[in-house]
């Protein structure tokens, strides 16, 4: 009597699958959070892996594994996951940083609010702008975009063909520069603004050396920062909704360097 009801090669296949399944889900920046639970978050990774099973099996040579290379394996594509999820994690932390530019010239570098995603304290502003790119993240389905791309990252880079010796390194770096010129695009239009307003404020202080102007800098920057910020609120979101739109184009190059 056959005591196995599942085949040993089809349940290293399925941890296979599961692993870079994992990966991917984790990196998505909305759902896997610290504020999450980790049965949900096993549960949920699971649940995907069943589903996506019969499609991405195939791309998973068959064969026996060894321990020790099943091992480094699982942690190579755990690790895939993770590195894409990086490139959309760039988009959220360029945003941040452009919001905290504009918080710290405004008048709000001390008020400061908890991030339950990152259990830290950051900027008003940058809070408000994080939750909008969020907002505009699942408006378009780009948590789709993770599960999409993890069924065809199979047909580009089948499981063991992990280099990132290649160029895939020095697409890292020309992202992240892209997201400190994202986040200077972000804050151009307040700063601008905040910047003429420091001007006219500091012409008024020389024509009428009895005004405060520091004091009435403050509200006066706040108000023209709320105003600019909500007059370009419709480009701000065609920015970021064109930043998710070109996702699975880098994706899919990122993938093509860690083949080569």
């Amino acid at each position: 009597m056959d005591t196995q009801l599942i085949p040993i090669d089809q349940f290293q296949t399925f941890l296979v699958v599961t692993s870079r399944v994992a990966g991917f889900i984790s990196a998505i920046p909305v759902f896997f959070t610290t504020q999450t639970p980790a049965r949900v978050k096993t549960g949920l990774v699971f649940a995907v892996a069943l589903t996506l099973f019969p499609l991405m099996a195939d791309g998973v040579p068959r064969g026996s594994f060894s321990p020790g290379p099943f091992l480094m394996l699982i942690v190579a594509e755990l690790l895939l996951g993770l590195l894409l999820g990086l490139i959309a994690r760039l988009i959220f932390t360029a945003v941040e940083f452009g919001a905290t530019v504009i918080g710290y010239q405004m008048g709000f570098a001390a008020a400061n609010v908890f991030d339950p995603q990152g259990e830290r304290q950051v900027a008003l502003i940058s809070q408000f702008q994080n939750v909008f790119a969020i907002l505009i993240f699942l408006a378009i389905d780009g948590h789709h975009l993770f599960l999409r791309i993890a069924v065809r990252s199979y047909e580009y880079l089948p499981p063991g063909k992990f280099n990132i010796s290649g160029e895939a390194i020095p697409f890292l770096m020309d992202q992240a520069a892209h997201m400190f010129l994202l986040g200077v695009q972000f804050s151009a239009p307040v700063l601008a603004v905040l910047l003429l307003s420091g001007l006219i404020l500091g012409v008024l202080a020389r024509v009428f050396p009895q005004l405060n102007v520091f004091l009435l800098s403050f509200p006066v920057n706040i108000g023209i920062a709320f105003v600019v910020i909500a007059l370009t609120l419709d480009i701000s979101a065609s920015v970021i909704r064109q930043e998710f739109d070109t996702l699975p184009e880098r994706f899919l190059t990122i993938l093509t360097f860690l083949t080569s």
